[in-house]
């Protein structure tokens, strides 16, 4: 029996009991945080993720990391493990001086699409912080890897961790056999081609990369069928083309080129006459790296939308539970004010349209739409307008569609004009720029198509193809760049790109600027370093 049950039943003692003290519902009561403190957080984050929003995420893995650490993970592009590259050490030196200088902060956290999904925390993190990056990293980054479509088609979640150990030691392999110059020279220009060798059309499966490493054990002990098959085969000598048995050889080669190519690594990894078999590794392991990173850069502002909205909704939810402290919002509010702040136009510190704040905006908007909407929004949402059920209908966009079609599809005229959006016309015949629309009745539709232009391939990223091979002379290979509103490379940045693609092809190699007239805008040309 307690003491207080046995003083209340003491003649002695008369009067009502004393009240029984009430245990604290808050997770954490100050900035310290623990390992069971982050357990007990960790637990009420996932509860509410999952039985409430309905988040449908890989395992979990949480690491915490020194900001040391975090710097290093930088500049190893935030993956746990990486082959070994200069240009890692020259950017996470970079980084500490910035950081030690007080220029630049470092990432509250860095998540990572494998499956366990692996986010890292910072130790110096307060445990409100720790608590927001859990939300969003650990749940509203990890939902959106698992159900968007271009995760599901082109990364292997399962098999990245063990495809970049086997691709750490495979370069060390290598340097210890052919020397770290030979391993620097195939990197550094694999690397300056990882935008331009990526599949964006679905034209082949997505990479197992748990397949893709044990096929690596029986290429290195044959050579390239595609390779020996291609170039052995064709005919050789003076006049070989005379007949017509050798012209219809020439034929198929260039038939089993595939060509226009535009993924320019793989086209390189499969036909390269001069690679060796272990180079021809090395553009494998970056080819299928840039591979995974590709629907990152595709998804960039709907991912950090998908993100900042789950961590706000989890946030306010602990809060409402009693969970969270009036301090511990106060500062996550301050937190969160900070990561969707978008300034102005005018503004000395704007440098374009913060994918936070346009992406956390929209989910938002989407919500009110589902929720309460307008005439206007059921004129220009209906499929959503009314629908009464908002986390479905922001799942269906997080799974279906990527920055530009999202933005095409969900922008509401309500948005826009909080938003304030306009549209600017760049005509280099006029000395001023003509702002062309606004967010009013007639412009709605050009500021939407302008903006999501702006996310999409198609136009950001130049469009470089392999247009054909000279097989049976120079050996010369020949790019096509198809000008999007005539507008050039950088000649300096393509000269010493196309240096890098002669040194891997071996050859000669040309690259041709075409507007959509078909007429040569530029050529340029390059030999491989001897």
């Amino acid at each position: 029996m307690s003491e207080a049950t046995a003083v209340a039943a003491s003649p002695a003692a008369p009067g009502p009991a004393a009240p029984a003290v009430q245990k604290s519902k808050l997770l954490f009561e100050t900035s310290e945080w623990n390992f069971d403190t982050l357990k007990r957080t960790f637990d009420a984050i996932e509860d509410v993720a999952l039985n409430e929003l309905g988040l449908d995420c890989y395992p979990n893995q949480i690491e915490l990391i020194s900001s040391e650490q975090m710097l290093d993970a930088y500049s190893s592009i935030g993956m746990p493990v990486f082959y070994s590259h200069w240009s890692f050490g020259k950017r996470f030196a970079r980084d500490e001086v910035m950081y030690r200088k007080g220029y630049v902060g470092l990432a509250y956290e860095i998540v990572i699409n494998s499956d366990p999904c692996i986010a890292y925390l910072m130790e110096e993190n307060t445990m409100t912080m720790q608590a927001l990056v859990i939300a969003h990293a650990a749940f509203g980054h990890n939902h959106f890897f698992k159900n968007n479509y271009l995760f599901k088609e082109w990364t292997d979640a399962e098999g990245i961790l063990d495809y970049l150990n086997f691709a750490k030691t495979y370069v060390a392999k290598c340097e210890e056999k052919h020397g770290v110059a030979a391993v620097e020279r195939v990197l550094d220009a694999a690397h300056a081609l990882m935008d331009q060798g990526v599949n964006r059309y679905g034209r082949r499966a997505r990479p197992s990369l748990a397949d893709e490493r044990k096929r690596s054990e029986a290429r290195r002990k044959h050579k390239e069928e595609t390779y020996n098959d291609l170039w052995r085969t064709l005919p050789r000598g003076a006049g070989a083309l005379n007949s017509p048995a050798a012209a219809k050889k020439v034929d198929q080669a260039h038939d089993r080129l595939g060509l226009p190519e535009e993924n320019l690594l793989y086209f390189i990894e499969k036909f390269s006459p001069k690679l060796r078999d272990w180079e021809r590794e090395l553009v494998r392991i970056v080819r299928n790296i840039a591979q995974y990173f590709y629907p990152q850069k595709m998804t960039k502002m709907m991912n950090e939308g998908c993100a900042t909205y789950v961590h706000y909704r989890i946030m306010n939810r602990l809060y409402d539970q009693g969970r969270i402290g009036e301090g511990s919002m106060l500062e996550f509010l301050a937190s969160h004010a900070n990561v969707v702040f978008q300034p102005e136009f005018d503004d000395r510190r704007y440098s374009g349209i913060n994918p936070y704040a346009l992406g956390f905006a929209m989910m938002q908007d989407i919500e009110r739409i589902a929720t309460e909407p307008t005439d206007e929004d059921r004129q220009y949402l209906p499929q959503i307008a009314g629908c009464g059920d908002a986390m479905g209908a922001l799942k269906q966009a997080w799974a279906e569609f990527r920055d530009d079609s999202f933005v095409a599809q969900y922008l509401s005229p309500h948005l826009m004009r909080k938003l304030r959006l306009f549209r600017l016309g760049d005509r280099p015949d006029e000395p001023h720029y003509r702002v062309d629309a606004i967010h009013d009745e007639r412009g709605y539709d050009r500021v939407r198509r302008a903006l999501a232009r702006t996310y999409d391939p198609g136009v950001r990223d130049p469009n470089i193809q392999v247009s054909d091979v000279d097989l049976m002379g120079s050996r010369k290979l020949l790019l096509t760049h198809h000008l999007n509103n005539d507008v050039p490379l950088a000649e300096s940045d393509a000269r010493a790109v196309l240096a890098y693609i002669a040194d891997l092809w071996g050859y000669d190699a040309e690259l041709k600027g075409v507007s959509a007239d078909d007429s040569v805008k530029y050529t340029y040309e390059a030999s491989p370093r001897s």
